[in-house]
């Protein structure tokens, strides 16, 4: 009797009773799975955002500091808005446009078509190889560095220069500077952006190259190595103006960039204001 008693307690569940108890923990899944994913889901989007918006950001600020060293009136954008080129200035001085108190000191002749000398005034400055001198520079047909008339190659590099030599252009630079100011500038730099529906673009700087009259934004990508570089990757879309002011001595600088993600899409907004009086 003791042996049946014992075996009528042990029996396990029947087959009905494991049936409720998988639908009962379908039921608890599936509702718990509905509470918890859309938290999971935000946090997810959540991170996506910020990191699309990290990149964009670090992109815009990089290309900030850079056009803050912008040649006055050397920024240019193309017809598509999509590229941006300015001829970054290394150094910059003042030019000896007189003869000192004892008659002495070598000028900036602007009248004499071979002249290619003179005094920097103030503190010394530095050139390398490469480095171009530029006066006065209006960014207008007949006094443009781009087409090479406000331009000139230099023939003194070095540190701590107090006076400087430069190659004869036919002519001597178009128009003085009123407050005797000159540039040294090195090549171009620009930025080009490829947008592509779904954040599949990209935005690139790109260096290394010659001065040309016409913005070469067809040729950049040949660029390699250093003077090639990625700055950022997920461009859906982006913009760049340029606003100069003819009664103020800044000019405006717009970067627009948009950047897509896993369906996430984020758009910053930057100016930046670049020195438009030479």
């Amino acid at each position: 009797m003791k042996r049946r008693c014992s075996l009528h307690h042990a029996r396990g569940f029947t087959l009905l009773e494991a049936v409720v108890v998988i639908m009962l923990t379908g039921i608890v899944g599936v509702m718990v799975s509905t509470f918890v994913r859309q938290p999971i889901d935000a946090y997810v989007d959540l991170g996506r955002r910020a990191e699309l918006t990290d990149a964009a950001d670090l992109a815009l600020r990089r290309m900030a500091r850079e056009l803050r060293t912008a040649l006055p009136n050397s920024v240019r954008v193309d017809a598509s808005g999509t590229y941006i080129e300015f001829l970054p200035v290394r150094s910059a001085g003042r030019y000896r446009a007189a003869l000192s108190t004892t008659n002495t000191g070598n000028i900036l002749d602007f009248g004499s078509s071979s002249d290619n000398s003179f005094d920097v005034l103030g503190p010394a400055v530095t050139a390398v190889a490469g480095d171009q001198l530029v006066v006065h520079n209006l960014g207008l047909p007949g006094a443009d560095a781009y087409e090479g008339t406000s331009r000139r190659a230099l023939t003194t590099t070095g540190t701590s220069l107090s006076s400087l030599g430069y190659t004869l252009g036919g002519t001597q630079f178009a128009y003085a500077s009123p407050n005797q100011r000159f540039h040294i500038v090195g090549t171009p730099v620009s930025f080009g952006c490829a947008p592509l529906a779904g954040g599949a673009g990209n935005l690139r700087r790109y260096a290394g190259y010659a001065i040309a009259n016409t913005q070469p934004t067809s040729t950049l990508s040949s660029q390699t190595g250093v003077n090639n570089v990625l700055l950022t990757n997920w461009v859906a879309a982006c913009s760049f103006t340029y606003s100069a002011s003819a009664t103020t001595r800044n000019a405006v600088v717009t970067l627009r960039l948009t950047l897509t993600s896993g369906g996430e899409s984020i758009t910053l907004l930057q100016q930046v204001h670049v020195e438009g009086s030479p």
